[in-house]
């Protein structure tokens, strides 16, 4: 397939996508753990075998968020375009720590290679894609599974999780009331979860972290002033080697929730390493990129699936 004709397809799948959004997905329990059940949704148009598949990974720092949302037009256009996508829940911080965290997208990642049979999947062709959180867990898969993801696609991701950025009460957060510790803590329980309950205002509970500069702390579990080694394994930018695999980051200058500094240090990285890259810089663009022109969302749209497509048959 030309480049051409590989646009056309992208576009007719654009055109599509809502609708392919509107098929079922088929729910699996991929683990238990802590006497939580922790699920995925395969999403598919049709049935096949030997399809090429995307794990999906959502945002919400790792404190909030479920595998439903995958309103992106990337699982859109590939479930269209005849991907299996497979988007899952892990369990949330606070109540989880980072370790377990990491432990359930690996699980998850075994889990779509041992039923690739079943859910229709080629296991030697699989990538990976998220947003925010779910961009930093992207990155994490870089290095942390095996085989690796054949391509990586990360929008407004970050690369490391210790540095003042997460670390030190931010400016921006702070112009909002202060949320006490107590009002933080009530928004979360005390349950282990990997999808909130109906009701739930886990944000602030995040939102106390980001005032406080205690997202380290509280999500990990360490404080990375007084154990700054412990948090090298769990820092895509510090894990980087030739290995990794093909890296496309999307994201907006204008992010006040994760830098854009911290895209733009992780394609530095994957340079230094000698690894096939691709940073699109949203100027003025949010977190999220909500605000970003319609044909901008087309743009890095059409590419995030020729980044995976590209990478599926190499």
């Amino acid at each position: 397939m030309n480049k051409r004709q590989f646009l056309k397809t992208v576009a007719a799948a654009s055109a599509s996508a809502a609708m392919a959004q509107q098929h079922a997905p088929e729910t699996h329990i991929y683990k238990v753990a802590a006497g939580c059940e922790i699920k995925a949704d395969v999403l598919q148009d049709g049935v096949g075998k030997d399809r090429p598949a995307l794990l999906w990974i959502h945002g919400g720092a790792l404190i909030s968020g479920s595998r439903k949302q995958t309103g992106t037009p990337l699982v859109g256009n590939l479930v269209k375009m005849g991907y299996v996508v497979v988007s899952i829940d892990y369990r949330l911080a606070p109540n989880t720590k980072l370790p377990q965290i990491i432990e359930d997208v690996e699980d998850a990642w075994r889990w779509m290679r041992k039923e690739s049979k079943r859910l229709g999947i080629d296991p030697a062709r699989m990538a990976t894609a998220g947003g925010s959180a779910g961009g930093y867990l992207t990155l994490m898969t870089g290095f942390c599974v095996e085989p690796r993801p054949r391509a990586l696609v990360s929008y407004f991701g970050y690369g490391e999780i210790d540095s003042a950025w997460y670390a030190e009460p931010d400016v921006f957060y702070r112009k909002q009331p202060l949320v006490s510790k107590e009002e933080a803590w009530e928004s979360v329980g005390k349950q282990v979860v990997s999808e909130p309950p109906n009701g739930s205002n886990r944000g602030r509970f995040y939102l106390y972290c980001r005032q406080q500069g205690l997202w380290p702390n509280e999500v990990a579990g360490r404080d990375p002033h007084q154990e700054p080694n412990w948090f090298d394994r769990y820092n895509p930018i510090r894990n980087v080697t030739k290995r990794y695999p093909p890296t496309l980051l999307i994201h907006g200058t204008a992010d006040t929730d994760v830098p854009y500094e911290q895209s733009k240090m992780m394609a530095d990285k994957l340079a230094a390493a000698g690894v096939k890259h691709e940073l699109i810089t949203v100027p003025g663009g949010a977190h999220g990129l909500g605000n970003a022109k319609p044909e901008e969302k087309e743009q890095f749209t059409k590419r995030a699936v020729e980044w995976v497509h590209s990478h599926m048959s190499s």
